[in-house]
C-alpha cells in the first residue's frame, strides 16, 4: 500500500503501515502527531512505529526476531534477562543449529541458490486461497454471513507484487523456525501492548500449538528422574506428556485462587533428595488463568507470592495460559450475562486493565515461559500458537522446533496473517477477544445457574468460573452410602474410584459425558476427593441445561438421594462453595 501524499497517510487498521524504510524524525511527527518513545506501548504506538522501522523480509525462509520489531522504549532503559542454561537438560545442550536453515541467512533477492531443498512454488498448486471473516465488531456468524470480508491472498502478493508482507509462496515452503516475519512483528506488538515484560532482550517463536509447545519445553527442562511441580489436579495432557519422559509430576495444594505459594515453598524448603530419590525440582508448570481442570485464577498477589518462591528457590516457570483472555465478570446467581447485539466493545485500554497481570509481566529475571495459542481464541485446528522468553531459552527452543514441528501449516500462517494483520489489526484483535470473554461469560452463567437448578446442594459444591471453559464440581463423599458404611472411617482410593465411574457411566448411559477429577490428579491414585469437570465450550443453552439435569439423575442415584426428601445444606442453598 503506497501512501496518496508525502505525509497524509490514513490506516484502516492499526496494522495498515506504509512499507517505508526510512521516515525522518520531524516527517514522522507530521505524519502522526507522534512524541517521543513512551514506557507504555499501545495500539495507539503501532503504526507511527512501523513508519519509522524497517518491515519484515519478504524473501523465502527469512529470519525475524522480536527485537526487529520492538519499540524503542521496550528496549532501552530495561535490564537483560539472566541465563538459565543451568536448568536446561543435557538434550537441550547437545542440539546444533540446523546447517541448511543457517545457510539461508545468506540469501536475499537476487540470490541463484542451489543449497536448499526449497520447491519452487511453481508446482504449487494453489494460485489463490480466500475465505470470510468476520468484520469488527460485528463478530456473529450471522452478521459474518451477511457483512464478513471476503479476503483473497495469491501466491505472488508479497515476493512479485508488493501488495503484501506474507503470500502463498512463502507461507506454503520451508520457513525459519520462528515463523514468518509479518506474523513476528505482529505477535511482538501484541506483546508490548499485553504484557510489556520489564526485561528487553525476550524473544518470541511461533509453534505448532501449546501441546507441542508444552512437549519441546519439557525436554528442555525435564531429565529423566525429575519432578515437575504443578497444581495437584492439572492438565492431563500435561500428565500424559511428563510421563514417557521417566519424570513425575509432584502436586502443590490449591485453593480457589490456584496454587498455594506456602506449599510450593514448604515442599522445596524440606526438600530430602535421598527420600525422594530425586533432585531438588526446579520447573513449574501452571495455567494460571481459567486453569484446567478446576477453573481456579490466580490474583495478582498469588501470581507476585509465587513469583518470589520462585526467586527464592531459583525455579523456572512454564506459564500455560489459552485461556487468558477468557476472564470473566463476577457471577450472579439467577442471572445470565447478555452479549450486545451489535456486540459493543469497551475501550481497549479498559479491557487490558481489568486483566489480571500475566507472570510474564512481572517477570523480571526471564525465568518464566509463557505459552500462548490461537486454538482458544481463533480455531484449535490452526495447531497455531507461539512462546515468549528469555533469549537464550527461545534460541534453545528454536533448535528442538527445526528437527520437529519446523513451524505452524503455512495455511495457519496465511489465514492467521491476513485475518489479524490485513483485517482486524490490533484493536479487532483485541475486540474480537472482547466478544468471545462475553460469550463465554454468558456461558458460564448458563452452565452454574443449572447446577444451582438441578444439582443436589446436599453434596455438590463448586466456586463460579472467573474464567476459562470449564466447571469444577465437588461432590461430598462423607454423603455416600459406603462412607455410612464404614463409620464415618476415610473412603480408599479404590472405592472412591469406583464411585466416580458409577456416577460417570450413568451420565454415559442418558447421553452426557463429563470428564472424572481423577483423571487431572497430578499424582495418580492419591485420590482424597470426588470431582468432576464439565465445559460450558460448546453445547447450547438447553442442551447444557437437559446435561446438568443427567448429571444431577446420576449422582442422586449413586449417593441414594430421593429428590423429594432432599436436604438443603443450610448456607450454601445455591452449592458455591466456602
Amino acid at each position: 500500500m503506497a501512501p496518496h501524499a508525502e505525509i497524509e497517510v490514513a490506516g484502516f487498521t492499526d496494522t495498515s503501515s506504509v512499507v517505508k524504510v526510512e521516515v525522518n524524525d520531524s516527517a514522522q511527527t507530521k505524519i502522526s502527531g507522534m512524541t517521543p518513545a513512551r514506557p507504555v506501548f499501545t495500539i495507539d504506538d503501532v503504526l507511527p512505529h512501523r513508519q519509522k522501522s524497517k518491515p519484515p523480509p519478504t524473501i523465502v525462509a527469512a529470519f525475524s526476531d522480536a527485537n526487529m520489531f520492538k519499540s524503542k522504549g521496550c528496549l532501552e532503559g530495561k535490564p537483560k534477562a539472566k541465563s538459565f542454561a543451568h536448568r536446561l537438560t543435557a538434550e537441550s545442550k547437545s542440539r546444533k543449529p540446523s546447517s541448511l536453515k543457517g545457510a539461508m541467512k545468506y540469501f536475499k533477492q537476487g540470490t541463484i541458490s542451489l543449497c536448499g531443498g526449497l520447491p519452487s512454488s511453481e508446482y504449487f498448486p494453489f494460485e489463490e486461497l480466500s475465505a470470510k471473516i468476520p468484520t469488527a465488531p460485528e463478530f456473529t456468524e450471522a452478521q459474518t454471513a451477511t457483512s464478513g470480508k471476503s479476503y483473497s491472498s495469491g501466491k505472488h502478493d508479497a515476493t512479485r507484487d508488493g501488495k503484501a508482507l506474507l503470500d502463498l509462496s512463502i507461507a506454503l515452503n520451508y520457513g525459519q523456525s520462528m515463523g514468518p516475519g509479518a506474523l513476528i512483528r505482529f505477535l511482538t506488538e501484541h506483546t508490548e501492548i499485553v504484557h510489556s515484560p520489564p526485561y528487553s532482550d525476550w524473544d518470541i517463536c511461533m509453534t505448532s500449538g501449546s501441546t507441542s509447545a508444552l512437549d519441546v519445553a519439557l525436554r528442555m527442562f525435564t531429565e529423566r528422574g525429575q519432578y515437575v511441580l504443578t497444581e495437584e489436579y492439572t492438565f492431563s495432557s500435561a500428565i500424559e506428556t511428563v510421563v514417557p519422559l521417566w519424570a513425575k509430576m509432584l502436586g502443590v495444594k490449591m485453593d480457589a485462587d490456584g496454587m498455594l505459594p506456602d506449599d510450593l515453598d514448604n515442599i522445596l524448603s524440606n526438600w530430602d533428595e535421598k527420600a525422594r530419590r530425586a533432585p531438588k525440582p526446579f520447573l513449574v508448570y501452571t495455567v494460571p488463568t481459567g486453569q484446567n481442570p478446576t477453573a481456579s485464577t490466580q490474583s495478582l498477589q498469588r501470581r507476585k507470592q509465587i513469583y518470589a518462591v520462585a526467586e527464592k528457590h531459583d525455579l523456572f516457570i512454564l506459564e500455560d495460559e489459552p485461556y487468558y483472555f477468557l476472564q470473566m465478570d463476577p457471577f450472579v446467581s439467577g442471572h445470565t450475562h447478555a452479549v450486545s447485539s451489535p456486540f459493543e466493545p469497551v475501550s481497549v485500554a479498559d479491557f487490558l486493565s481489568n486483566l489480571v497481570p500475566s507472570y510474564l509481566s512481572i517477570d523480571t529475571s526471564g525465568r518464566v515461559l509463557r505459552l500462548d495459542s490461537f486454538s482458544k481464541i481463533i480455531a484449535p485446528g490452526s495447531r497455531a500458537g507461539w512462546v515468549t522468553g528469555a533469549p537464550q531459552v527461545i534460541e534453545r527452543f528454536m533448535r528442538h522446533n527445526e528437527v520437529s514441528a519446523q513451524t505452524p501449516s503455512g495455511f495457519s500462517l496465511i489465514a492467521l496473517y491476513n485475518l489479524l494483520e490485513e483485517n482486524w489489526g490490533h484493536k479487532g484483535f483485541l475486540e474480537w477477544l472482547m466478544f468471545i470473554r462475553a460469550e463465554y461469560t454468558r456461558r458460564r452463567d448458563i452452565i452454574v445457574n443449572a447446577c444451582e437448578e438441578h444439582l443436589p446442594s446436599e453434596v455438590c459444591s463448586w466456586v463460579p468460573p472467573k474464567a476459562g471453559m470449564f466447571h469444577w464440581i465437588h461432590v461430598d463423599l462423607t454423603r455416600h452410602p459406603v462412607y455410612k458404611a464404614k463409620g464415618g472411617k476415610q473412603i480408599d482410593v479404590a472405592s472412591l474410584l469406583e464411585i466416580e465411574d458409577s456416577v460417570f457411566t450413568s451420565c454415559a448411559e442418558q447421553g452426557v459425558l463429563i470428564a472424572k477429577g481423577s483423571w487431572f490428579r497430578a499424582q495418580k491414585a492419591t485420590d482424597t476427593e470426588l470431582f468432576f469437570r464439565t465445559t460450558f465450550a460448546a453445547a447450547p443453552a438447553d442442551k447444557m441445561r437437559e446435561a446438568i439435569e443427567k448429571v444431577g439423575v446420576a449422582i442422586r442415584k449413586e449417593f441414594e438421594i430421593d429428590i423429594e426428601d432432599e436436604i438443603v445444606v443450610k448456607g450454601s442453598t445455591n452449592g458455591h462453595a466456602k
